[in-house]
């Protein structure tokens, strides 16, 4: 079976993208496609060290005294 990402498919691919979009659109297109392959690997670290960092809260953060309420059960 022939390898689909040898030189010679690669070589076509490229210029069928050529002939669909054009010379003016090509590199539009690749500076997009690099930019969303930035983001998305920066996205991806932030989730993994958002991950193994341990979620404990900013110093001097202070909160809310707790309220229990309970309910009365002694009838008047």
């Amino acid at each position: 079976m022939l390898d689909l990402f040898s030189p010679v498919h690669i070589i076509i691919l490229l210029i069928i993208a050529l002939l669909v979009f054009g010379p003016k659109r090509l590199p539009e297109i690749g500076s997009g496609l690099g930019k969303s392959i930035r983001e998305f690997k920066q996205a991806m670290n932030s989730v993994t060290d958002d991950s193994q960092t341990p979620k404990t809260p900013p110093a001097g953060t202070e909160y809310p005294a707790q309220v229990v309420v309970t309910e009365d059960k002694t009838q008047q």
